[in-house]
């Protein structure tokens, strides 16, 4: 969190100048994911955890392999896999972790993506979720569950996509749906001009080969009349506004949805009534 208010502050200092290297901060405003010391309670159960590395190809930053730490609880034939959100973890599914240990028959498998948690690299993008993702399914273990929360949803509906398979459960919770919409969002309150974010949007899809907009869940979600997908989200999330969900949940009716109120983006994974209600799904096919 130090370094992004390191680069917040030099940042501000270049809005109102001509200097090259505010397109340069921009860029690493926007892909640099905060990262936060893991607690107490998260390190013992990391210790209790089987621990292996995977690697992705970095194509955008290092053009060279990254090791992904990831982390396994159980040895059960139902594989559930967590995926984190930006300037998050694998460990901060915490809660629910200690929830789904105590059901027999699972494997509980999570991730830090690269530049986030513990596995190492300066800048990351969701691109490089979606590969964890990928290198999971096919060096590991082939997901049964899959479970992820804010970007983690967008990273899974594109995993899934790619890999063309379908699993037994989805679960999104508080999921964000358009890309390029949440970093304007950003942007604007560091009051970036409209001449720099397009500049930020132009270079951003040189270097991805695709536009920002291209991430957007309701362009990159695969709908299936049979899918069981359970999706939990906060209607007032100011991270994830509920305006654009109610547009993917309208063209997508089969999606059991629920609202949990006053919970917000983040506190949402620790509510002991969504825990509960994803378990109790879990359950069903363990």
């Amino acid at each position: 969190m130090k370094k992004l208010k390191e680069i917040t502050k030099e940042l501000r200092l270049l809005i109102d100048q001509q200097d090259e290297n505010r397109h340069l901060l921009i860029r690493k405003f926007i892909l640099y994911s905060p990262k936060m010391p893991l607690r107490l309670h998260q390190q013992q159960l990391i210790a209790e955890s089987k621990q292996f590395q995977l690697s992705v190809y970095d194509a955008y930053f290092t053009q060279s392999n990254l090791n992904i730490n990831c982390f396994s609880w159980g040895k059960g034939k139902t594989k559930v896999l967590l995926t984190h959100g930006w300037a998050s973890k694998g460990l901060d599914f915490y809660e629910l972790i200690v929830e789904l240990r105590k059901i027999d028959d699972l494997e509980i498998i999570t991730f830090d993506a690269p530049g986030n948690g513990s596995s190492i690299s300066e800048l990351s993008n969701l691109i490089l979720y979606v590969n964890s993702i990928k290198a999971i399914y096919s060096n590991y273990a082939k997901p049964n569950i899959i479970i992820g929360h804010s970007l983690g949803v967008m990273a899974n509906a594109i995993a899934i996509q790619e890999l063309a398979f379908e699993p037994d459960l989805s679960i999104s919770i508080a999921p964000l749906i358009r890309l390029k919409e949440n970093f304007e969002q950003s942007l604007n309150l560091l009051e970036i001009t409209q001449t720099d974010q397009e500049t930020f949007f132009t270079n951003f899809a040189d270097e991805v080969n695709v536009p920002a907009s291209h991430f957007n869940i309701i362009e990159r979600y695969t709908p299936n009349a049979n899918q069981n997908h359970f999706l939990a989200f906060d209607p007032d999330d100011y991270i994830s506004p509920y305006a654009y969900l109610k547009d993917f949940l309208d063209i997508n009716p089969s999606i059991n949805a629920k609202s949990y109120h006053d919970i917000g983006h983040y506190k949402i994974l620790k509510s002991a009534v969504l825990i509960n209600d994803v378990v109790e799904k879990v359950k069903i096919l363990a």
